[in-house]
Protein backbone atom coordinates (compact mmCIF):
# COMPACT_ATOMS: atom_id res chain seq x y z
CA UNK A 1 0.00 0.00 0.00
CA UNK A 2 0.97 3.34 -0.37
CA UNK A 3 -0.17 7.07 -0.10
CA UNK A 4 -0.78 9.38 -3.33
CA UNK A 5 0.88 12.09 -1.47
CA UNK A 6 2.34 13.38 2.10
CA UNK A 7 -0.89 14.85 2.78
CA UNK A 8 -2.61 11.43 3.55
CA UNK A 9 -0.28 10.31 6.03
CA UNK A 10 -0.97 12.91 8.34
CA UNK A 11 -3.09 11.56 11.79
CA UNK A 12 -2.98 8.15 13.19
CA UNK A 13 -0.02 9.08 15.50
CA UNK A 14 0.90 6.64 18.46
CA UNK A 15 -0.21 6.44 21.85
CA UNK A 16 2.97 5.99 23.97
CA UNK A 17 3.41 5.06 27.84
CA UNK A 18 5.93 7.15 29.89
CA UNK A 19 7.83 5.40 32.56
CA UNK A 20 10.21 7.61 34.16
CA UNK A 21 9.30 11.79 33.95
CA UNK A 22 5.92 10.33 35.26
CA UNK A 23 7.42 8.03 38.54
CA UNK A 24 5.56 10.21 41.06
CA UNK A 25 2.30 9.84 39.64
CA UNK A 26 -0.14 6.92 40.62
CA UNK A 27 -1.87 6.97 37.41
CA UNK A 28 -0.95 6.11 34.13
CA UNK A 29 0.43 8.66 31.94
CA UNK A 30 -0.02 8.09 27.69
CA UNK A 31 1.44 10.38 25.59
CA UNK A 32 -0.18 10.79 22.13
CA UNK A 33 2.58 11.70 20.23
CA UNK A 34 2.43 14.05 17.14
CA UNK A 35 5.93 14.57 16.08
CA UNK A 36 5.25 11.39 13.41
CA UNK A 37 2.79 13.81 11.43
CA UNK A 38 4.76 14.39 8.34
CA UNK A 39 5.34 18.44 9.06
CA UNK A 40 6.28 16.93 13.04
CA UNK A 41 3.76 18.50 15.31
CA UNK A 42 -0.06 18.07 15.74
CA UNK A 43 -0.40 21.35 13.60
CA UNK A 44 -0.70 19.13 10.04
CA UNK A 45 -4.07 18.81 11.24
CA UNK A 46 -6.12 21.57 11.22
CA UNK A 47 -3.64 23.35 8.63
CA UNK A 48 -4.77 20.83 6.18
CA UNK A 49 -8.87 21.34 7.60
CA UNK A 50 -8.35 25.04 7.48
CA UNK A 51 -7.83 25.02 3.73
CA UNK A 52 -9.48 22.47 2.73
CA UNK A 53 -12.53 24.25 4.51
CA UNK A 54 -11.41 27.77 2.84
CA UNK A 55 -10.98 25.99 -0.91
CA UNK A 56 -15.09 24.53 -0.51
CA UNK A 57 -16.33 27.75 0.69
CA UNK A 58 -14.14 29.45 -2.17
CA UNK A 59 -11.77 31.83 0.17
CA UNK A 60 -9.18 30.42 -1.42
CA UNK A 61 -8.74 30.49 -5.05
CA UNK A 62 -6.49 28.58 -7.20
CA UNK A 63 -2.65 30.09 -7.43
CA UNK A 64 -3.77 32.14 -4.11
CA UNK A 65 -1.62 33.08 -1.11
CA UNK A 66 -1.79 31.96 2.02
CA UNK A 67 -0.94 34.19 4.83
CA UNK A 68 -0.51 33.88 8.65
CA UNK A 69 0.67 34.83 11.63
CA UNK A 70 2.76 31.87 12.97
CA UNK A 71 4.93 30.15 15.92
CA UNK A 72 5.99 27.79 13.31
CA UNK A 73 4.01 24.42 13.41
CA UNK A 74 0.95 26.04 11.70
CA UNK A 75 3.20 27.34 9.31
CA UNK A 76 4.67 24.07 8.47
CA UNK A 77 1.64 22.42 7.90
CA UNK A 78 0.16 25.41 5.82
CA UNK A 79 3.36 25.34 3.88
CA UNK A 80 3.24 21.73 3.11
CA UNK A 81 -0.16 21.54 2.14
CA UNK A 82 0.63 24.63 -0.22
CA UNK A 83 3.29 22.65 -2.23
CA UNK A 84 0.59 20.02 -2.71
CA UNK A 85 -2.49 22.13 -3.50
CA UNK A 86 -0.34 24.66 -5.87
CA UNK A 87 -0.74 27.94 -3.02
CA UNK A 88 2.30 30.39 -1.95
CA UNK A 89 2.75 31.35 1.25
CA UNK A 90 3.32 34.62 3.66
CA UNK A 91 3.93 34.21 7.35
CA UNK A 92 4.71 36.36 10.19
CA UNK A 93 6.35 35.32 13.37
CA UNK A 94 8.03 36.52 16.57
CA UNK A 95 11.68 37.21 17.44
CA UNK A 96 10.78 34.84 20.59
CA UNK A 97 10.32 31.78 18.19
CA UNK A 98 13.21 29.47 17.92
CA UNK A 99 15.84 30.03 14.56
CA UNK A 100 15.08 26.26 13.57
CA UNK A 101 11.32 26.78 13.28
CA UNK A 102 11.88 30.15 10.98
CA UNK A 103 14.49 28.18 8.97
CA UNK A 104 12.06 25.09 7.98
CA UNK A 105 9.48 27.34 7.05
CA UNK A 106 11.68 28.80 4.80
CA UNK A 107 13.12 25.35 3.58
CA UNK A 108 9.29 24.65 2.08
CA UNK A 109 9.71 27.71 0.02
CA UNK A 110 7.72 30.50 2.39
CA UNK A 111 8.96 34.18 2.91
CA UNK A 112 8.55 34.71 6.19
CA UNK A 113 8.57 38.37 8.33
CA UNK A 114 9.96 38.39 11.51
CA UNK A 115 8.18 40.83 14.05
CA UNK A 116 8.64 42.10 17.69
CA UNK A 117 7.11 40.42 20.61
CA UNK A 118 7.06 42.28 23.14
CA UNK A 119 4.31 44.49 21.53
CA UNK A 120 -0.05 44.80 22.01
CA UNK A 121 -1.56 42.64 19.21
CA UNK A 122 -3.11 46.06 18.24
CA UNK A 123 0.02 47.54 17.42
CA UNK A 124 0.56 47.59 14.08
CA UNK A 125 4.66 46.05 14.25
CA UNK A 126 2.66 42.84 15.56
CA UNK A 127 2.90 39.32 13.50
CA UNK A 128 -1.02 39.58 14.32
CA UNK A 129 -1.70 42.90 12.80
CA UNK A 130 1.15 42.69 9.96
CA UNK A 131 -0.34 39.41 8.56
CA UNK A 132 -3.80 41.63 8.64
CA UNK A 133 -2.16 44.63 6.50
CA UNK A 134 -0.44 41.80 4.46
CA UNK A 135 -3.75 40.17 3.61
CA UNK A 136 -5.49 43.42 2.67
CA UNK A 137 -2.22 44.40 0.30
CA UNK A 138 -1.54 40.90 -1.64
CA UNK A 139 -4.04 40.06 -4.50
CA UNK A 140 -5.78 37.11 -4.58
CA UNK A 141 -4.26 36.06 -0.52
CA UNK A 142 -6.20 33.84 2.13
CA UNK A 143 -5.56 34.41 6.09
CA UNK A 144 -6.74 31.17 7.61
CA UNK A 145 -6.65 33.10 11.53
CA UNK A 146 -5.53 29.73 13.60
CA UNK A 147 -6.96 31.80 16.45
CA UNK A 148 -9.98 32.28 15.28
CA UNK A 149 -10.69 30.22 12.46
CA UNK A 150 -12.83 27.39 13.70
CA UNK A 151 -12.02 24.56 11.54
CA UNK A 152 -9.06 24.27 13.99
CA UNK A 153 -10.85 22.92 16.55
CA UNK A 154 -13.46 21.01 14.08
CA UNK A 155 -10.07 19.66 12.86
CA UNK A 156 -9.29 17.64 16.41
CA UNK A 157 -12.91 17.23 17.15
CA UNK A 158 -12.86 15.25 14.31
CA UNK A 159 -9.33 13.57 14.31
CA UNK A 160 -7.25 13.77 17.15
CA UNK A 161 -10.73 13.16 19.79
CA UNK A 162 -11.46 10.20 18.09
CA UNK A 163 -8.23 8.70 17.59
CA UNK A 164 -7.72 8.85 21.67
CA UNK A 165 -10.95 7.36 22.20
CA UNK A 166 -10.27 4.62 20.31
CA UNK A 167 -6.50 4.13 21.35
CA UNK A 168 -7.29 4.04 24.93
CA UNK A 169 -10.72 1.45 24.19
CA UNK A 170 -12.57 4.17 26.19
CA UNK A 171 -10.26 4.56 29.62
CA UNK A 172 -9.58 7.88 29.02
CA UNK A 173 -10.14 10.04 32.10
CA UNK A 174 -8.17 12.98 32.14
CA UNK A 175 -6.74 15.06 29.02
CA UNK A 176 -3.88 17.37 29.59
CA UNK A 177 -2.77 20.15 27.13
CA UNK A 178 -1.12 23.04 26.62
CA UNK A 179 -3.00 25.52 25.60
CA UNK A 180 -2.34 28.48 22.39
CA UNK A 181 -5.04 28.82 19.89
CA UNK A 182 -7.16 26.32 21.63
CA UNK A 183 -8.08 24.45 18.84
CA UNK A 184 -6.26 21.15 20.12
CA UNK A 185 -7.71 21.30 23.72
CA UNK A 186 -11.16 21.87 22.67
CA UNK A 187 -12.10 20.17 19.81
CA UNK A 188 -10.36 17.02 21.38
CA UNK A 189 -11.88 17.72 24.87
CA UNK A 190 -15.20 18.43 23.21
CA UNK A 191 -15.44 14.72 21.31
CA UNK A 192 -14.36 13.14 24.25
CA UNK A 193 -16.48 14.50 26.92
CA UNK A 194 -19.49 13.63 24.74
CA UNK A 195 -18.40 10.05 25.04
CA UNK A 196 -17.90 10.22 28.74
CA UNK A 197 -18.76 13.41 30.54
CA UNK A 198 -16.96 12.14 33.78
CA UNK A 199 -13.71 13.39 31.58
CA UNK A 200 -11.46 15.49 32.88
CA UNK A 201 -9.93 18.14 30.54
CA UNK A 202 -6.50 19.95 32.05
CA UNK A 203 -4.90 22.84 29.95
CA UNK A 204 -1.44 24.01 30.64
CA UNK A 205 -0.55 27.86 30.94
CA UNK A 206 2.52 29.71 31.35
CA UNK A 207 3.39 32.91 33.21
CA UNK A 208 2.96 36.19 31.31
CA UNK A 209 -0.78 34.60 29.82
CA UNK A 210 -4.20 35.31 30.19
CA UNK A 211 -6.18 31.82 30.37
CA UNK A 212 -5.75 30.93 34.04
CA UNK A 213 -6.97 33.80 35.80
CA UNK A 214 -9.61 34.64 32.81
CA UNK A 215 -11.22 30.63 33.42
CA UNK A 216 -11.50 31.44 37.28
CA UNK A 217 -12.72 35.15 37.43
CA UNK A 218 -14.05 35.66 33.90
CA UNK A 219 -11.33 38.61 34.10
CA UNK A 220 -9.05 39.58 30.67
CA UNK A 221 -6.30 41.01 33.14
CA UNK A 222 -3.82 43.22 31.41
CA UNK A 223 -1.77 43.53 34.02
CA UNK A 224 -1.01 39.50 33.62
CA UNK A 225 0.54 40.12 30.36
CA UNK A 226 4.46 40.18 30.39
CA UNK A 227 7.37 38.59 27.76
CA UNK A 228 7.68 34.76 28.51
CA UNK A 229 10.39 32.48 27.04
CA UNK A 230 7.84 29.11 26.55
CA UNK A 231 6.82 28.22 22.75
CA UNK A 232 3.37 26.98 21.74
CA UNK A 233 1.45 27.92 24.62
CA UNK A 234 -0.27 30.91 26.41
CA UNK A 235 -1.45 34.51 24.84
CA UNK A 236 -2.36 37.62 25.87
CA UNK A 237 -5.79 37.55 24.18
CA UNK A 238 -8.85 35.22 24.14
CA UNK A 239 -8.60 33.10 20.37
CA UNK A 240 -12.56 32.22 19.37
CA UNK A 241 -11.06 28.36 19.55
CA UNK A 242 -10.28 28.70 23.26
CA UNK A 243 -13.74 27.10 24.71
CA UNK A 244 -13.37 27.47 28.48
CA UNK A 245 -16.57 24.97 29.09
CA UNK A 246 -14.79 22.42 27.81
CA UNK A 247 -12.01 23.26 30.28
CA UNK A 248 -12.16 21.87 33.34
CA UNK A 249 -9.30 24.00 34.90
CA UNK A 250 -5.63 25.66 34.07
CA UNK A 251 -2.36 25.65 35.56
CA UNK A 252 0.09 27.65 34.95
CA UNK A 253 4.08 26.32 34.71
CA UNK A 254 7.10 28.53 34.73
CA UNK A 255 9.62 28.78 31.83
CA UNK A 256 12.63 27.06 33.70
CA UNK A 257 9.98 24.09 34.41
CA UNK A 258 8.96 23.95 31.19
CA UNK A 259 12.71 23.81 29.89
CA UNK A 260 13.94 21.50 32.11
CA UNK A 261 11.49 19.46 31.26
CA UNK A 262 11.56 19.27 27.70
CA UNK A 263 14.87 18.21 28.05
CA UNK A 264 14.14 15.20 30.73
CA UNK A 265 11.65 13.91 28.11
CA UNK A 266 14.43 13.15 26.07
CA UNK A 267 16.79 12.09 28.20
CA UNK A 268 14.52 9.98 30.38
CA UNK A 269 11.76 8.45 28.20
CA UNK A 270 13.78 8.72 24.41
CA UNK A 271 11.18 10.90 22.71
CA UNK A 272 12.16 13.89 21.11
CA UNK A 273 10.11 16.78 21.71
CA UNK A 274 9.10 20.60 22.38
CA UNK A 275 8.50 23.07 24.44
CA UNK A 276 4.95 22.74 25.15
CA UNK A 277 5.21 18.96 26.11
CA UNK A 278 7.71 20.04 28.75
CA UNK A 279 4.70 22.61 29.96
CA UNK A 280 2.19 20.04 29.53
CA UNK A 281 4.49 17.37 32.04
CA UNK A 282 5.48 19.73 34.50
CA UNK A 283 2.26 20.80 34.77
CA UNK A 284 0.65 17.32 35.24
CA UNK A 285 3.24 16.78 38.21
CA UNK A 286 2.25 19.77 39.64
CA UNK A 287 -1.53 18.60 39.53
CA UNK A 288 -0.27 15.25 40.46
CA UNK A 289 -2.62 14.80 43.89
CA UNK A 290 -5.53 14.96 42.00
CA UNK A 291 -4.71 11.76 40.61
CA UNK A 292 -5.84 8.39 41.59
CA UNK A 293 -4.08 4.97 40.45
CA UNK A 294 -6.88 3.90 38.10
CA UNK A 295 -6.69 6.94 35.98
CA UNK A 296 -5.65 6.98 32.43
CA UNK A 297 -4.09 10.28 31.86
CA UNK A 298 -4.07 11.31 28.20
CA UNK A 299 -0.84 14.44 27.23
CA UNK A 300 -0.63 15.74 24.11
CA UNK A 301 2.82 15.98 22.79
CA UNK A 302 2.51 18.49 20.35
CA UNK A 303 6.03 18.91 17.88
CA UNK A 304 9.47 17.61 17.92
CA UNK A 305 12.63 18.86 19.63
CA UNK A 306 14.89 19.57 16.33
CA UNK A 307 12.70 22.74 16.55
CA UNK A 308 14.22 23.79 19.59
CA UNK A 309 18.06 22.96 19.27
CA UNK A 310 19.76 26.29 20.02
CA UNK A 311 17.13 26.90 22.97
CA UNK A 312 15.84 24.21 25.05
CA UNK A 313 18.48 21.75 24.03
CA UNK A 314 21.53 24.51 24.13
CA UNK A 315 23.30 24.04 27.74
CA UNK A 316 24.57 27.83 26.90
CA UNK A 317 21.35 28.89 26.52
CA UNK A 318 19.78 27.64 29.74
CA UNK A 319 22.71 28.67 31.76
CA UNK A 320 22.75 31.85 30.51
CA UNK A 321 19.05 32.62 31.72
CA UNK A 322 19.75 30.54 35.04
CA UNK A 323 17.94 27.49 33.98
CA UNK A 324 20.83 24.88 34.11
CA UNK A 325 23.36 25.12 37.34
CA UNK A 326 26.14 22.14 36.94
CA UNK A 327 29.31 21.55 37.53
CA UNK A 328 30.61 23.01 34.57
CA UNK A 329 32.81 26.36 35.12
CA UNK A 330 30.69 29.97 34.33
CA UNK A 331 31.59 33.09 33.96
CA UNK A 332 30.77 33.59 38.25
CA UNK A 333 33.36 30.76 39.19
CA UNK A 334 36.11 31.86 36.72
CA UNK A 335 36.06 35.45 38.19
CA UNK A 336 35.67 33.91 41.77
CA UNK A 337 39.04 32.50 41.45
CA UNK A 338 40.40 35.60 40.19
CA UNK A 339 42.71 38.22 41.86
CA UNK A 340 40.46 40.92 42.52
CA UNK A 341 41.41 44.17 40.46
CA UNK A 342 39.57 47.00 39.26
CA UNK A 343 39.61 46.55 35.30
CA UNK A 344 41.79 49.63 33.62
CA UNK A 345 40.23 51.81 30.61
CA UNK A 346 40.62 54.55 28.91
CA UNK A 347 37.76 57.35 27.55
CA UNK A 348 37.49 57.49 24.35
CA UNK A 349 38.60 61.24 23.91
CA UNK A 350 42.52 60.58 25.61
CA UNK A 351 45.18 60.65 22.85
CA UNK A 352 47.16 57.45 21.46
CA UNK A 353 50.15 58.57 23.42
CA UNK A 354 48.29 58.72 26.48
CA UNK A 355 46.95 55.28 26.01
CA UNK A 356 50.67 54.12 25.22
CA UNK A 357 51.40 55.47 28.42
CA UNK A 358 49.03 53.52 30.22
CA UNK A 359 49.61 50.03 28.88
CA UNK A 360 53.61 50.32 29.00
CA UNK A 361 52.78 51.57 32.81
CA UNK A 362 50.53 48.47 33.15
CA UNK A 363 52.38 46.19 30.53
CA UNK A 364 49.14 45.11 29.64
CA UNK A 365 48.49 44.74 24.88
CA UNK A 366 44.73 45.81 25.24
CA UNK A 367 42.82 48.14 27.16
CA UNK A 368 38.96 48.46 26.97
CA UNK A 369 37.55 51.76 25.40
CA UNK A 370 34.79 53.83 26.87
CA UNK A 371 32.84 56.65 26.22
CA UNK A 372 30.30 58.21 29.54
CA UNK A 373 31.40 55.12 31.16
CA UNK A 374 30.57 52.42 28.64
CA UNK A 375 32.52 50.20 27.10
CA UNK A 376 32.73 51.09 23.30
CA UNK A 377 35.74 49.50 21.76
CA UNK A 378 39.24 48.33 22.39
CA UNK A 379 42.78 49.28 22.03
CA UNK A 380 45.78 46.76 21.23
CA UNK A 381 49.20 47.38 20.41
CA UNK A 382 48.38 45.73 16.66
CA UNK A 383 45.96 48.53 16.40
CA UNK A 384 48.46 51.66 17.60
CA UNK A 385 51.41 50.10 15.30
CA UNK A 386 49.26 50.02 12.00
CA UNK A 387 48.26 53.23 12.56
CA UNK A 388 51.34 54.78 13.62
CA UNK A 389 53.36 53.22 10.62
CA UNK A 390 51.11 54.39 8.49
CA UNK A 391 50.66 57.81 9.89
CA UNK A 392 52.85 58.36 12.75
CA UNK A 393 51.33 62.12 13.63
CA UNK A 394 48.10 59.92 14.84
CA UNK A 395 50.34 60.40 18.28
CA UNK A 396 48.40 63.12 19.07
CA UNK A 397 44.66 61.91 17.80
CA UNK A 398 41.85 60.70 19.87
CA UNK A 399 42.13 56.71 20.78
CA UNK A 400 38.63 56.28 19.02
CA UNK A 401 40.09 57.30 15.83
CA UNK A 402 41.62 54.00 15.71
CA UNK A 403 40.36 51.31 18.07
CA UNK A 404 38.50 48.10 17.05
CA UNK A 405 35.46 46.90 17.90
CA UNK A 406 34.81 46.03 21.75
CA UNK A 407 35.52 42.78 23.33
CA UNK A 408 32.50 40.06 23.69
CA UNK A 409 30.43 40.71 26.36
CA UNK A 410 29.10 37.18 28.80
CA UNK A 411 26.76 37.59 31.54
CA UNK A 412 28.07 35.98 34.67
CA UNK A 413 26.47 32.27 33.92
CA UNK A 414 28.15 32.12 30.61
CA UNK A 415 29.90 28.60 30.59
CA UNK A 416 33.86 27.87 30.10
CA UNK A 417 33.15 26.54 26.17
CA UNK A 418 31.53 29.70 25.32
CA UNK A 419 33.82 31.86 26.68
CA UNK A 420 36.60 30.19 25.53
CA UNK A 421 35.16 29.90 21.79
CA UNK A 422 35.21 33.77 22.27
CA UNK A 423 38.80 34.12 23.32
CA UNK A 424 40.74 33.90 19.48
CA UNK A 425 43.48 36.54 17.85
CA UNK A 426 40.82 39.12 17.79
CA UNK A 427 40.09 38.80 21.33
CA UNK A 428 42.32 38.58 23.85
CA UNK A 429 39.20 38.61 26.46
CA UNK A 430 35.85 38.58 27.12
CA UNK A 431 33.63 41.56 29.45
CA UNK A 432 31.56 40.26 32.11
CA UNK A 433 28.90 42.37 32.99
CA UNK A 434 27.36 41.83 36.59
CA UNK A 435 23.70 42.10 37.92
CA UNK A 436 24.19 45.74 39.17
CA UNK A 437 25.52 46.30 35.60
CA UNK A 438 29.31 45.99 36.56
CA UNK A 439 32.05 44.69 34.30
CA UNK A 440 35.06 42.58 34.71
CA UNK A 441 37.69 41.09 32.59
CA UNK A 442 38.41 37.11 31.58
CA UNK A 443 41.56 36.44 29.75
CA UNK A 444 42.60 33.33 28.24
CA UNK A 445 45.34 33.12 31.49
CA UNK A 446 42.19 33.73 33.78
CA UNK A 447 40.65 30.29 32.27
CA UNK A 448 43.91 28.21 32.71
CA UNK A 449 44.12 29.71 35.95
CA UNK A 450 40.73 28.82 37.07
CA UNK A 451 40.67 25.29 35.51
CA UNK A 452 44.42 24.19 37.41
CA UNK A 453 42.95 26.15 40.92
Amino acid sequence: MWYNNILETIGNTPLVRLNSVTKEIQATVLAKVETTNPGNSIKDRMALKMIEDAEQSGKLKPGGTIIEGTSGNTGMGLAMAAIIKGYKCIFTTTDKQSKEKVDALRAFGAEVIVCPTNVEPEDPRSYYSVSSRLEREVPNSWKPNQYDNLANTAAHYEQTGPEIWAQTEGKITHLVVGVGTGGTISGTGKYLKEQNPDIKVWGIDTYGSVFKKYKETGILDKNEIYPYITEGIGEDFLPQNVNFDVIDLFEKVTDKDAALMTRDIARKEGIFVGNSAGSAIAGLLQLKDKLKPEDVVVVIFHDHGSRYMGKMYNEDWLRERGFLKDEKLTARSILSKKEQSEIVTIDCEKTIVEAINTMNMLNISQIPVTQQGMVVGKLAEGDILKALLENPSLKSAPVKEIMSATFPFVDMNTSIDKISALINKENSAVLVEDEKGNFEIITQYDIINAISV
